[in-house]
């Protein structure tokens, strides 16, 4: 079926594009400083206890979840966490997955993979940051009948989504000036049951969120030069 018969059979109206309108030199400019914006984004994980306006968390969740969905079914949660308490039974579990991944999961090869950075199973800040967000994928949608019964509805490319809405995250928290860190504790059960998520949503990743302490560091590593991940396939005429 061509994309004209499919606007005949689909629920949505189509209405007319209305994308950004920039000129040249705002395409440049933006462009630079996105980039200039990015490269100097690194993993933090030592945090600072500076308050962090709550509308820079909100808006950055916004712009995550304007992602691209298989079939627009946008299939994930935010979950913010400021409350100590919470934050500080999350990294008591955290770490606890953690130590048995670096003493008993981890081959010895992926343990030397990870030495140059200098990280190990302590977690201190899942509490420092101000905030947490988890980011759940909904596995399945759950959809409510009127007789109360719930019926489940398939989703399609959710890894895929999420990972894209991630991405689209933690850019936005990096343009906001925030520093972020990206932690995928294995297994990540216990952020369901701290969390109250339902049975269709499953943890994708944990991200600690606020200002850099002064005293942070970080590794001098270099990312790949744009030659090595870059191909450019170009009409030979």
């Amino acid at each position: 079926m061509s994309d004209e018969s499919m606007k005949g059979v689909s629920p949505y109206p189509f209405v007319p594009y209305t994308g950004p309108q920039l000129g040249l030199e705002e395409q440049r400019a933006g462009s630079r400083l996105y980039l200039e914006t990015m490269s100097r984004r690194r993993t933090v994980r030592e945090y600072s206890s500076e308050p962090v306006p709550f509308e820079l968390i909100e808006n950055a969740i916004q712009a995550a979840s304007l992602a691209p969905s298989g079939a627009n079914q946008q299939p994930w949660t935010f979950v913010v966490v400021s409350d100590p308490a919470i934050k500080r039974q999350i990294r008591l579990e955290a770490e606890a997955e953690e130590k048995e991944s670096y003493e008993h999961r981890m081959s010895q090869e992926w343990l030397d993979a990870l030495a140059v950075l200098g990280t190990d199973w302590h977690k201190p800040h899942i509490e420092q940051a101000p905030y947490l967000i988890v980011v759940f994928a909904q596995i399945y949608g759950l959809q409510t009948l009127p007789d109360g019964r719930q019926c489940k509805i398939k989703h399609y490319y959710v890894q895929e989504s999420v990972g894209i809405a991630v991405g689209m995250l933690l850019s936005s928290l990096t343009f906001a000036g925030l520093s972020t860190l990206t932690h995928t504790p294995n297994p990540m059960g216990f952020l369901s049951k701290i969390l109250q998520r339902p049975p269709n949503e499953r943890a994708y990743v944990l991200i600690p969120v606020g200002y850099p302490a002064p005293e942070a560091t970080v590794p001098d590593i270099q990312k790949k030069p744009l030659e090595q991940v870059f191909v450019h396939i170009q009409s030979s005429s």
